[in-house]
C-alpha cells in the first residue's frame, strides 16, 4: 500500500504531536525559575541538572542556576539558586530533618544552632506533592532565602546556614557525589 501526500502529511503531523510534549518539557525544565528576580542580569543560567532517586523511585530533579559557572572548590563564594522539582509527595517535616542530617555530614554543628536551623527549616519547607518545587538562593555574604512554587517563604537564614544547606548538594562531603558532579557541570 503506497502512501500519498495526505498520508505523508499525517505522519509529519503525528511526529510533531509526539515530539511537542518532549520539546515543551525540555523548554520548561530550562526556563528561568521565578525565584530569580527579573532585575538580575540575564546571565543567570542553568549550570547543571540531576535527579535524586531512592530505591529506584524518583524523588526530585534538581537544577542549579548561577550568573557564571561555579568554581568547584569555592562554589560557596558565588551566588547561586537551586530548584528542586519534586516528583512525589513528601512531608515538610521530613525534608527539614533530612536536610539537617545531610548538613551534619560537612562537620559538627552546635546542638543549639542545629535546633534553631531545624525550626527555621520546618517553617520554610511545606509538605510537597508531585510537580511542586522548593527553590533556594544562596548569597555568600547574606545567606539563604527559600520559595515554594515561586512564593517567598520565611524566614531567611544566615551565611553559615546557607553554606551548609547548599553544601548538601555541592560540598565534597555530599552523600550524592554523582549528583554534585552533574549539578556543577562536571559530568553529563
Amino acid at each position: 500500500m503506497s502512501c500519498s501526500s495526505p498520508c505523508a502529511g499525517r505522519r509529519k503531523a503525528l511526529a510533531w504531536l509526539l515530539a511537542a510534549p518532549t520539546a515543551a518539557l525540555a523548554q520548561h525544565a530550562s526556563a528561568r525559575p521565578p525565584e530569580l528576580p527579573p532585575e538580575l542580569p540575564a546571565d543567570w543560567a542553568a549550570r547543571g541538572r540531576a535527579r535524586l532517586r531512592f530505591l529506584g523511585l524518583a524523588v526530585y530533579e534538581a537544577q542549579l542556576w548561577s550568573p557564571e559557572p561555579l568554581r568547584v572548590n569555592s562554589w560557596h563564594e558565588q551566588p547561586l539558586a537551586l530548584t528542586l522539582n519534586y516528583q512525589r509527595r513528601l512531608k515538610g517535616e521530613l525534608i527539614a530533618e533530612r536536610s539537617l542530617k545531610e548538613m551534619r555530614r560537612q562537620g559538627p554543628i552546635d546542638e543549639a544552632q542545629a535546633q534553631a536551623w531545624l525550626a527555621g527549616m520546618r517553617e520554610a519547607f511545606p509538605d510537597v506533592d508531585d510537580g511542586q518545587r522548593i527553590s533556594g538562593r544562596h548569597e555568600p555574604a547574606q545567606g539563604a532565602r527559600f520559595w515554594f512554587n515561586g512564593s517567598p517563604r520565611a524566614p531567611s537564614f544566615d551565611a553559615a546556614f546557607s553554606r551548609r544547606f547548599f553544601g548538601i548538594w555541592l560540598a565534597p562531603q555530599t552523600s550524592e557525589p554523582e549528583m554534585r558532579a552533574q549539578l556543577l557541570g562536571l559530568s553529563p
